[in-house]
């Protein structure tokens, strides 16, 4: 899949990926806005182009004291969230171009103010995705916040993400409602933070358009 022009369906006026973008730079923002006074660190997965977080750091009042890294696949993507944050002069983003399933990318930036785990549950199967939410417990800090995206197509995984997050000591914050046509919570973590497990892998990002596949496969 061209993931930079699957990127530009979020310009498409109205639709449910603009719709859901604007869900998620909201709760970003509400996130900084709560967050302890002093410096903050956030890390977003499969960040793609960046808007998810660029966007709001623009112009948040917080924006100099965000240390902020994205890690990313996809080439173009990561060159465009680096012009992003050129022009917006934000000098302590750092955009990776590399694999974020792989748990060290993320070493000295944990335990996190805010991670984004965005795009990822619908391109991985649910065993990952139970896996991914039990390491967020070494991403994130006491008080911290994840704020993560699943589409509610058949089978409908976000109640069961919901308890998995509920097991690891998240707290549900925000839910998107059933019927907006996409999902996106909020939840945060009143545990202890873990060591990062270094060496790990996360996920397969396997592909929304394969898993579909398979899944029709499966039940013909």
């Amino acid at each position: 899949m061209d993931w930079n022009a699957w990127h530009g369906k979020y310009d498409v006026a109205d639709s449910w990926m603009a719709r859901r973008l604007r869900t998620v730079q909201s709760q970003t923002r509400a996130a900084l806005d709560d967050a302890p006074a002093g410096p903050l660190k956030v890390i977003s997965l499969c960040a793609g182009d960046g808007r998810d977080l660029l966007h709001v750091l623009s112009d948040h009042p917080r924006r100099h004291e965000v240390r902020a890294r994205l890690v990313e696949l996809d080439a173009c993507n990561t060159a465009a969230a680096s012009e992003t944050a050129r022009l917006a002069k934000l000098d302590q983003v750092e955009v990776v171009t590399g694999d974020a399933s792989l748990i060290d990318q993320y070493r000295d930036m944990t335990p996190a103010d805010l991670v984004l785990v965005c795009g990822v549950f619908g391109n991985i199967t649910d065993s990952d995705i139970e896996g991914t939410i039990g390491a967020c417990n070494q991403l994130c800090k006491t008080g911290g916040t994840v704020i993560w995206t699943r589409n509610r197509a058949a089978p409908d995984r976000v109640p069961m993400i919901c308890q998995w997050f509920d097991e690891q000591g998240f707290e549900l914050q925000w839910l998107s409602e059933p019927g907006a046509g996409y999902g996106v919570g909020v939840h945060r973590f009143t545990g202890t933070p873990r060591p990062l497990h270094t060496g790990t892998r996360l996920f397969e990002f396997v592909g929304y358009d394969v898993l579909r596949q398979r899944e029709t496969a499966q039940s013909g």
